[in-house]
């Protein structure tokens, strides 16, 4: 199995209040405490099958400009999501599978640049995006997975698991590999930062979901070797490239 960053933005930042402030509000925090952010979405090659999780904006969108003060900004533009696909190396027409996190326009946008891929994703973010064709799966969690209760088994070695609050459908996904677990969390948290301060970010649609998926993921790091792989700061990739295993 060979894993992949497909990077589109770098150089960014966000600040505490927005990556920690979900449950005792944004004014507990201190905004002049700022983490590095990225945008990017990661590829799987199992030998037999490309997968993608998420994919990221259309062609063409523009950089959001930098603010002071703003609390998030995902960076300069490193390239459009399907220039930082080809240099992957990969061809549209070889995606079999897509596995969407969530629905936000940064993880599906270019959804559309690969009509002829299996796009798995919740009921409930499919519906949110109207999301229709034979191509698109709505995922089926019928097994626990670790300490996690309803799960999809996807490919050999790769589990599409229920952890909704930062949208009502939302995902992860887990890839075994070589004795390490690499985990595509999505959006459960910013920056790794709040994951090891075990903080939600302000932005969800059920919070209550949110901190029992922000809970089963930490358990799940503190009993299995997990690289976790996130994608709007740069330990995403770095995690990735040093196969770093996250401690708690």
């Amino acid at each position: 199995m060979e894993i992949k960053a497909i990077r589109m933005f770098d150089g960014g930042f966000m600040n505490q209040p927005f990556a920690f402030g979900g449950e005792e509000g944004k004014e507990t925090y201190d905004e002049q405490i700022i983490y590095r952010s990225s945008l990017q979405n990661f590829l799987i090659d199992t030998g037999s099958e490309v997968i993608l999780i998420d994919t990221g904006f259309a062609t063409g969108m523009a950089a959001p400009a930098k603010k002071l003060g703003a609390p998030l900004y995902m960076g300069e533009k490193v390239a459009d999501y399907m220039d930082a696909f080809a240099a992957t190396g990969y061809k549209p027409e070889q995606v079999t599978k897509i596995l969407v996190t969530h629905k936000h326009p940064d993880h599906t946008a270019a959804l559309q640049y690969f009509p002829d891929a299996k796009v798995y994703i919740a009921p409930e973010d499919a519906d949110a995006m109207k999301l229709e064709g034979d191509n698109v799966v709505r995922a089926q969690y019928g097994e626990p997975y670790k300490n996690f209760p309803n799960a999809q088994q996807v490919a050999d070695g790769i589990w599409f698991i229920e952890a909704k609050g930062h949208t009502k459908g939302n995902s992860i996904v887990i890839a075994e590999s070589d004795g390490l677990y690499y985990m595509f969390h999505g959006d459960v948290t910013y920056c790794d930062a709040a994951l090891k301060a075990n903080k939600l970010s302000i932005v969800f649609e059920d919070k209550d979901a949110a901190r029992q998926t922000l809970d089963r993921v930490r358990q799940f790091i503190m009993n299995n070797p997990t690289v976790y792989l996130s994608t709007h700061c740069p330990e995403g990739y770095e995690n990735l490239e040093m196969k770093r295993v996250m401690k708690l």
